[in-house]
């Protein structure tokens, strides 16, 4: 067998097949595209370390820390990664039961967990076990995106409606704690997020390239604005590190090797089915070749150097790539824009 150094190459440094493409109206695409989704992150990163269990200025490290090594070792030109639902509620599930939530042993905890799951994912990158995604049908694909999408907007109810209730492991449990404590539901709150929703649809209607969830959240933000000033004040998040990722140093020691395996190679599974079968899900439309080996590596390598600066575990966002997608990004420019 001859030995093809271009091959090796391509593996090490996937972006060559997508910089040349770079050119001055592609980035100025990509640069629109990543705002957008820098706007959208920042509260559901936010949000998505709550469920966690984490700081919510772990959820913007990883979507400041993963996107990036995702897109430059990954083989999609749309996904973007970083904190997603149904990761951050296995870490805090996994994780609950061995230190408090919040604590700096639970911070530790997650971010080893990061770091192994990230190992196992790279690990089947490098022994190319990307193919056995081949093996998942299309059926299967539409099934699982169909069910991140219901999971997330059901995991944002408690933020609709204004309502604190119990994190529900499932979509049944969470939506039987919405059932439970609707009568709670504060209409100010309310009010902004359906402001927020229709005037993105209504943007999205009128044209499909407006960055319509951003045009969404500026409404929305007015309103809440408004409403603060007739007597209707809406808590807000309160002021995050201004500071970037900072290094951090994971509690790998065997016992934590020992308790945290079988979670860390579930999240690790978990975390590639949901990159790659969005990014075949995006491949529909953009007509991209997805090449499965090369995105279990650069999502495990976002993982593993990911945990070393302060991320914990992420994998490709259902929401955030279809707006990319949507939103004109034509090369993985836009998800380091989004991060940067």
């Amino acid at each position: 067998m001859n030995w093809n150094p271009n091959i090796r190459l391509e593996r090490l440094l996937p972006a060559r097949h997508w910089w040349p493409k770079v050119n001055r109206n592609s980035a100025r695409a990509d640069l629109l595209a990543g705002l957008t989704n820098a706007i959208i992150v920042l509260p559901q990163g936010v949000a998505f370390a709550l469920i966690a269990g984490l700081p919510p200025e772990y959820g913007l490290y990883t979507a400041m820390v993963t996107p990036v090594i995702a897109a430059l070792f990954g083989s999609s030109w749309h996904l973007i990664s970083g904190p997603t639902t149904a990761i951050s509620i296995v870490v805090f599930a996994s994780i609950s039961g061995f230190a408090e939530p919040g604590s700096p042993d639970f911070i530790r905890l997650a971010l080893a967990l990061t770091v192994m799951a990230g190992a196992f994912q790279l690990l089947m990158g490098l022994a190319k076990l990307g193919r056995l995604v081949n093996f998942v049908s299309h059926t299967v694909i539409v099934g699982f995106t169909t069910g991140a999408a219901l999971l997330i907007a059901a995991s944002q109810l408690r933020h609709v409606l204004g309502v604190d209730f119990e994190r529900g492991s499932n979509l049944p449990e969470t939506l039987w704690h919405v059932a439970d404590k609707i009568h709670l539901t504060q209409w100010p709150v309310l009010l902004v997020a359906t402001i927020t929703l229709l005037t993105a649809i209504g943007a999205r209607a009128i044209h499909r390239r407006a960055p319509h969830l951003m045009l969404g959240m500026l409404v929305g933000s007015i309103a809440a604005a408004v409403l603060a000033q007739w007597g209707y004040p809406i808590a807000t998040v309160a002021a995050l590190p201004g500071h970037l990722p900072p290094p951090a140093i994971p509690d790998l020691s065997l016992n934590t090797l020992r308790d945290l395996a079988p979670s860390a190679l579930a999240i690790g599974l978990l975390g590639l089915i949901e990159a790659v079968s969005i990014s075949r899900a995006i491949s529909t439309r953009s007509r991209q070749r997805i090449d499965s080996n090369q995105e279990f590596i650069g999502q495990g390598l976002s993982n593993f150097v990911g945990g070393f600066f302060s991320a914990y575990a992420g994998s490709g966002s259902f929401t955030r790539s279809g707006v990319n997608y949507d939103a004109g990004a034509q090369t993985p420019l836009s998800a380091i824009f989004a991060a940067s």
